[in-house]
C-alpha cells in the first residue's frame, strides 16, 4: 500500500514538458477551466431565460395599451388623484416604464402619420415633411409633401417623455390631465353638451391644449372615443383642429386638441364674442373657404372619407388670424369608395341636417354640403338655422332666403350688425354658392373641392370691388347676372 502511494506521488510530481509544470499543476488549471466554462454556460443560460420573462412583460404591457381601432376594454388602472394639500405635483414617468417596445397604433387610411409626434426631446422638429396634407386652390386639389401651414414646426408635444409617444399621438394618464386642468376645475370649463365637457388646460411643456372629457356612460364613451379617434387621429390639416392624444384609464375616456384661442364661429356671429366687434365680410369668407378646403378633404383625398355629420357653426373653431378648424368629430362616418352611402341613425343638429337624410337615414358626403351651405346662409346672414321666436315664415333659414331672393330683396338678407356691408356682386355670389349648396336634390349640390373654387372667386371678387371701386358699370353688370342666377336656383 505504502508502494503505491510512493508510486502515484512521483507520477503526480513528475516534470512536464508543458512549461516545465508538474502533473498535479496541469491537472489542477484542467479543473479551474472546465469549472469556469461551466459557470459561464449556466450564467447564459439565465441571461436568456430573463430575456424570455421581460419580453413576456412586455407583450403583458402592450395589451394595457389601448387599441382603438377595435373594441377598447376598460382597463384595471386605479384613477390616480392628486394630494388636496398643496400644489400639484408634476406627473411622475413611471407609467413609461414598461412601454418602450410599444408597436403603434394601427392606421385606419392611407396616410403617412408620421409626422405625428414621434418627437422625445426639446431638440426634436416635428416632422411634418413625411405628412401629406390636401389643400385646394382653383385649380383643384393637389397633394403636398410638406407641412399644411408651408413651413415646419414645432410639435405640441415637445419635451413630453419620449416612452408615452404612440404612433400619431401621445397617450396621457389621468393624472397627466388632472395637473393641465387644476383636477378639471369649473374655472377652466370652455363649453359642454350632450358629449360631455371641454376644459382648458396647460401640459407639463407649457403646451395649452382642449382636453374633451367624454360623459362617463361607459359604452356612449367608448363609442365616441373611437369615433373620433378613427376619424381624425391620422390625418393632419390646417382647417381641422388637430388631435394630440388621449386618456383611456378606468371608466374616463377623454381627448385631447390642440387649443383654439378665439372662440368659434358661432359665438362671433350670435354676440358671445361681441367684445371683440363685428365678424367683417372678408374674415367671414376666410373662414369659410378654410372650412370647405378641411371638408374638402375629408371628402375627397382620403381613403375611406370621413363624413362629418354634424357640421354647424359651433364647431367651426377660429384662431387669433380668423383661420377656421373643424372640430368634434364625434358624429362622424366613415365612407369607403365602394359605398355611395351608408344607412345610419340620423343624427346631427336641427337646421343644419340635409333633408333626404332626415327623410331617408341615407349618409353621404352631400349631407355635409348642404350642412355647410346652410353654416354659410348663416355667416351671410346672422340669423339662426331655425328660429322660432321669429314669424312663421321667417322661422326657417333656407326658406325665408329663398322668398327673400324670390321677392328680390338680396341686400335686405345681409348682416345689419357689419359695418361695411359687402358689394353687391360679392353678396350675390356667395348667396348663390350657399344656395347651391342648400339645393334640395342631393344630386345637384357640387363636391366640396368645387365649392372651395367658388368661394376663392367671391374672396377674389371682393377684394377686386375694394380695390376698384370707380368700375362700377361692369359691377353692376355682373351683379345683374348673379342676380339672376341667385333667382333661378331659390326657384
Amino acid at each position: 500500500m505504502s508502494s503505491d502511494s510512493n508510486s502515484i506521488s512521483a507520477a503526480l510530481s513528475r516534470t512536464t514538458p508543458v512549461l516545465r509544470l508538474r502533473v498535479w499543476v496541469l491537472i489542477t488549471i484542467a479543473i479551474g477551466i472546465l469549472m469556469a466554462a461551466l459557470f459561464i454556460l449556466a450564467l447564459r443560460l439565465s441571461i436568456r431565460r430573463n430575456k424570455k420573462t421581460v419580453k413576456g412583460l412586455d407583450r403583458a404591457s402592450q395589451t394595457e395599451i389601448p387599441v382603438v381601432s377595435k373594441d377598447i376594454n376598460v382597463d384595471r388602472i386605479g384613477a390616480q388623484r392628486l394630494h388636496d394639500s398643496g400644489a400639484p405635483a408634476m406627473p411622475v414617468h413611471d407609467k413609461y416604464s414598461q412601454m418602450k417596445d410599444a408597436s403603434h397604433l394601427p392606421e385606419s387610411r392611407s396616410v403617412d402619420v408620421d409626422a405625428f409626434s414621434q418627437c422625445s426631446s426639446v431638440y426634436n422638429i416635428e416632422k411634418a415633411g413625411s405628412s401629406y396634407s390636401e389643400d385646394y386652390s382653383s385649380s383643384g386639389p393637389a397633394r403636398k409633401g410638406s407641412s399644411p401651414y408651408g413651413y415646419v414646426s414645432a410639435s405640441p408635444l415637445v419635451g413630453l417623455p419620449e416612452l408615452s409617444h404612440l404612433g400619431w399621438g401621445h397617450w396621457f394618464t389621468l393624472r397627466d390631465l388632472e395637473y393641465a386642468t387644476d383636477r378639471f376645475a369649473k374655472s377652466h370649463v370652455l363649453g359642454e353638451g350632450g358629449y360631455g365637457v371641454v376644459y382648458k388646460g396647460r401640459l407639463m411643456n407649457g403646451t395649452e391644449v382642449a382636453v374633451k372629457k367624454i360623459l362617463n356612460d361607459v359604452g356612449q364613451a367608448e363609442k365616441e372615443f373611437r369615433v373620433e379617434v378613427e376619424a381624425i387621429g391620422h390625418v393632419r390639416h390646417k382647417n381641422l383642429v388637430r388631435l394630440l392624444g388621449y386618456c383611456v384609464e378606468g371608466i374616463h375616456r377623454m381627448l385631447v386638441y390642440e387649443y383654439v384661442n378665439n372662440g368659434n364661429l358661432e359665438q362671433w356671429l350670435h354676440g358671445d364674442m361681441s367684445e371683440s366687434g363685428i365678424l367683417t365680410w372678408e374674415n367671414r369668407m376666410k373662414i369659410l373657404l378654410g372650412t370647405a378646403k378641411a371638408l374638402a378633404y375629408l371628402h375627397e383625398a382620403i381613403e375611406p372619407k370621413v363624413v362629418h355629420r354634424d357640421i354647424k357653426s359651433s364647431n367651426i373653431l377660429i384662431d387669433d388670424e380668423f383661420n377656421s378648424k373643424v372640430s368634434d368629430f364625434g358624429l362622424a362616418k366613415l365612407l369607403n369608395s365602394d359605398k355611395s352611402y351608408i344607412n345610419t341613425r340620423v343624427m346631427g343638429t336641427h337646421g343644419y341636417v340635409a333633408p333626404e337624410y332626415v327623410n331617408s337615414g341615407m349618409l353621404n358626403e352631400k349631407s355635409d354640403i348642404y350642412s355647410f351651405g346652410v353654416v354659410l346662409l348663416e355667416c351671410v346672414t346672422a340669423r339662426d338655422p331655425v328660429d322660432y321666436s321669429k314669424p312663421a315664415d321667417e322661422t326657417n333659414l333656407v326658406e325665408w332666403l329663398r322668398m327673400m331672393i324670390t321677392n328680390k330683396m338680396v341686400e335686405d338678407v345681409v348682416d345689419p350688425n357689419l359695418e361695411i356691408k359687402p358689394p353687391k356682386r360679392a353678396l350675390k355670389r356667395a348667396i348663390l354658392v350657399g344656395l347651391k349648396c342648400v339645393d334640395p336634390d342631393a344630386d345637384k349640390r357640387p363636391k366640396m373641392s368645387k365649392v372651395v373654387q367658388m368661394l376663392e372667386a367671391v374672396l377674389n371678387a371682393y377684394r377686386q370691388d375694394q380695390k376698384r371701386p370707380s368700375q362700377m358699370g361692369s359691377i353692376d353688370f355682373e351683379s345683374q347676372q348673379s342676380l339672376e342666377e341667385i333667382s333661378n336656383s331659390a326657384d
